[in-house]
């Protein structure tokens, strides 16, 4: 019998590994404390007191007041409430957000739009960044809210949220930001980010999935998303999850005590896998910002070649990584956000997402620089999209591409 194919995992801003000391947690709510905590009665408070102490470790993890977090299901649950409150709270009917949100945003703006609401999709710069003067001038007398995520998670690109909270403060407008990439990559203190609501998932720190958490400031007004019990003080209903609650408070601990690896150790992983695909691998070159971004975060584009077909190749050879949100897997459509920062269609459906995290090794970074390679040379062998390919003689090098692009297809720039 064949041994199991070994997993070198890189997609970790998709979802990541339970920690062992999480998973170690939930398994006493799972087998012996599982009573309801909104039960008036001792098991039931017994139960809640966990509840309670781990709203206290989440708090903790963003510097925030245990009555400021509300537990939901979900980053994009948590998003969704927090632009849903806004509008029915302020009477309003703008939002402002940006062309690289995450679906969870990007949809629900949509959606919006078809319930009648105005909203502002704000363009980004070549590199993924934010011109602050774009969205002064985008704030309307009528905006209800402004949402920006705190990192991409595409391209790592980081925005600058403290300075757009400023902005919202000055003009009397709500500001959210989905910060679901950003824990235990970097420190976060809404006190000093100035933000009314903040977005967390839990799956995103090694704790499992169904489990998120929308930060309201003291003295915001809510309006609750999902109707129903009392729970959650009353803005979100519904029974607790209370094993993926614990899980969360202790993930959130953990998350705490990583910054330091992932700023250095992870970090160091991503730089070599970068700059060895960069060197090695001709007509590659990176999307978005090489900072301010996150530690652990690459976005490559390979010419001539689809993604899909690499990450195939790469799982073959057990190498998880993707082209993009997990939440938009088998679209058609190049990444909406490559597509915002002006990238080709063509570039972008040859980019690919590598995202670190504390479980990866030297081993694992060397497997993957040994193997990427070729798969890439054998693939653009064969690619009708490559000018050296023998039935391309009639190729355009510089067709449907920013004049950035012609000058790399054409040698001037391989990095």
């Amino acid at each position: 019998m064949s041994q199991p194919l070994k997993i070198h995992y890189f997609d970790n801003n998709a979802t990541t590994r339970i920690a062992p000391e999480v998973a170690d947690a939930m398994i006493p709510f799972l087998r012996e404390f599982w009573g309801n905590p909104s039960s008036a009665y001792g098991f039931g408070a017994q139960v809640n007191r966990h509840v309670e102490n781990a709203r206290e470790k989440v708090a903790a993890l963003i510097h925030a007041d245990p009555k400021e977090i509300t537990f939901t299901s979900c980053g994009t649950e948590s998003n969704n409430s927090a632009i849903h409150s806004a509008l029915l709270t302020t009477g309003k009917n703008h939002v402002i957000t940006t062309a690289v949100e995450h679906s969870a945003n990007i949809n629900f703006g949509e959606h919006l739009k078809k319930q009648g609401y105005d909203v502002t999709f704000l363009p980004v710069e070549g590199d993924g960044s934010l011109d602050l003067h774009r969205l002064e001038q985008a704030i309307r007398p009528d905006t209800a809210i402004v949402s920006v995520m705190y990192a991409n998670n595409e391209t790592g690109v980081i925005f600058p949220i403290e300075e757009v909270a400023a902005i919202c403060r000055s003009r009397g407008v709500l500001c959210h930001t989905d910060a679901v990439q950003v824990p235990g990559k970097l420190p976060i203190d809404v006190k000093q980010l100035g933000v009314d609501f903040l977005s967390l998932s839990a799956h995103k720190l090694h704790a499992p999935k169904g489990i998120g958490m929308l930060y309201v400031k003291r003295r915001t007004r809510y309006q609750p998303y999902v109707i129903g019990g009392h729970q959650e003080r009353g803005r979100r209903g519904g029974t607790e999850g209370v094993p993926n609650i614990v899980a969360f408070g202790r993930a959130a601990e953990l998350a705490m005590s990583t910054l330091e690896d992932e700023n250095t150790r992870v970090r160091g992983l991503r730089d070599r896998l970068e700059n060895h695909v960069l060197r090695q691998i001709p007509n590659t070159i990176r999307n978005g910002a090489k900072k301010p971004r996150l530690p652990n975060t690459t976005n490559i584009a390979f010419d001539f070649v689809e993604a899909e077909a690499v990450l195939l190749l790469l799982d073959q050879i057990g190498i998880c990584a993707s082209s993009g949100s997990a939440c938009t897997t088998g679209s058609l459509d190049p990444s909406h956000v490559l597509s915002a920062m002006g990238i080709s269609p063509m570039r972008a459906r040859g980019s690919i997402r590598f995202s670190l995290g504390i479980y990866n090794t030297e081993e694992d970074v060397d497997y993957l620089i040994q193997h990427l390679p070729p798969i890439i040379q054998k693939l653009r062998d064969i690619s009708p999209l490559n000018p050296d390919h023998p039935d391309n003689d009639q190729y355009d090098i510089v067709g449907a591409r920013s004049k950035h692009e012609q000058e790399m297809a054409l040698g001037k720039d391989t990095h």
